[in-house]
């Protein structure tokens, strides 16, 4: 019916190869110049003279405007459809001016002023998400979110396996100029971004009512709460805490680029797999099962080794797992959600998974300083043991 309705407008799906290829390059630029600097961030923050505490509350920032945004934006998309290029291309000029702070200060509230900043150009993810499923016909989306998944994931995995290489051979500060350079290419291509407009609802409709039809979608609060114990490990370990361990475990120049590769070429791996087999509904509970209980076990084991090369296997196994458990909540969400709702769905989804980008570094940093480092790896099986615990009492809408 919907695609009839389409028809009858002349408004079906019209990108071309190029448009593709042009949004795709946005969404590799949009996360490069995001992540080429986070490996070593940690360990700048280190050297530069702060805390653990202070480091977890920097590293955490980055999520706070996203919890803010990501739901109203989703809103927002849904009403006013013609401002999700606009508000994507405006992501792509935040990311530079947080490029600059970085470059040119090294004050506590510059830096979190910069991370706040990137936290709103991550915000800006769901205007990319809804834009690039429109190129898709309706039964395809998962399809899309497959495609921009594997994108992120590649733009993440290759901007962090050359950033300690970078900062070796050319110091500190120049991934926050690798970044700032990427961040005018991705918006000059934005600029060229295609928009396929399907038919848009003109009815007024009350947005308090709308904001009460997302919160009740079922199952959706449990997907999110899964990809907020998801993203709180992520940040905690390879996007946090996991490079400064490593320099306890190995002295080596290149050690860092090692333990990147053995957590992101597995985690890649699993979103190209998911790109072309599709987990049948009434086993996606059961993947998510296993996932959570042998990551569970995985997190409890760092404190307990003193190899880097354990510690890279079991990076491997983590960033495999969470490969798998990330694209299917994903792919879950898009499933729940009635077409007038998607953008919201992913609203709330993105903005309250943002919840344990926060927490999740914040409490580890804590813990780092008043215990120990390896505590935060204890910290992680905690969080996802929860998950695992959560989901035995989930009931899918299919069973």
């Amino acid at each position: 019916m919907e695609q009839a309705v389409r028809k009858a407008a002349g408004e079906e799906h019209v990108a071309s190869k190029s448009d593709h290829l042009v949004f795709l390059s946005v969404v590799f630029c949009f996360w490069f110049c995001t992540y080429i600097y986070i490996p070593v961030f940690g360990l700048y923050l280190e050297d530069i003279g702060f805390s653990y505490s202070i480091i977890g509350i920097i590293l955490g920032s980055y999520g706070v405007t996203q919890i803010i945004l990501r739901f109203p934006l989703g809103v927002l998309s849904d009403r006013l459809a013609g401002l999700r290029k606009p508000l994507l291309i405006s992501g792509f000029v935040i990311a530079f001016i947080s490029s600059l702070l970085l470059i040119f200060t090294q004050s506590f509230i510059g830096i979190f002023t910069s991370r706040l900043l990137a936290g709103i150009t991550a915000a800006m993810w769901v205007m990319a998400t809804v834009l690039y499923s429109q190129y898709f016909k309706t039964e395809d989306a998962s399809k899309a979110m497959s495609r921009v998944q594997f994108l992120t994931v590649f733009a993440q995995f290759f901007s962090m396996m050359i950033s300690g290489y970078l900062v070796i051979q050319l110091g500190w500060s120049f991934p926050f100029w690798v970044a700032a350079v990427t961040s005018i290419i991705g918006l000059i291509l934005a600029f060229r971004i295609k928009e396929v407009t399907g038919s848009t609802n003109k009815k007024p409709i009350k947005i308090t009512s709308h904001i009460q039809k997302t919160y009740q979608i079922h199952g959706l609060k449990t997907i999110t709460f899964l990809s907020l114990s998801g993203h709180a490990i992520l940040f905690i370990t390879i996007f946090g805490f996991s490079p400064m361990y490593t320099t306890q475990l190995s002295s080596g120049s290149h050690a860092i680029t090692l333990l990147v590769c053995s957590f992101f070429i597995p985690h890649a791996l699993a979103s190209v797999w998911l790109m072309f087999y599709q987990i049948d509904l009434k086993k996606q509970k059961l993947v998510l099962l296993f996932c959570f209980a042998f990551m569970t076990l995985l997190l409890f084991m760092p404190p307990l080794v003193n190899s880097f090369l354990l510690f890279c296997l079991i990076h491997a196994g983590i960033g495999l797992l969470l490969g798998i458990i990330f694209p299917l909540l994903l792919g879950m969400v898009i499933q729940l959600a009635t077409s007038e709702l998607k953008s919201s769905a992913m609203g709330f989804y993105q903005s309250f998974y943002a919840i344990g980008i926060l927490a999740g570094p914040l409490v580890a940093g804590e813990f780092a300083d008043r215990i120990n480092l390896p505590f935060v790896f204890f910290l992680c099986g905690i969080i996802s043991l929860c998950g695992f615990i959560i989901l035995l009492f989930y009931r899918p809408k299919y069973q």
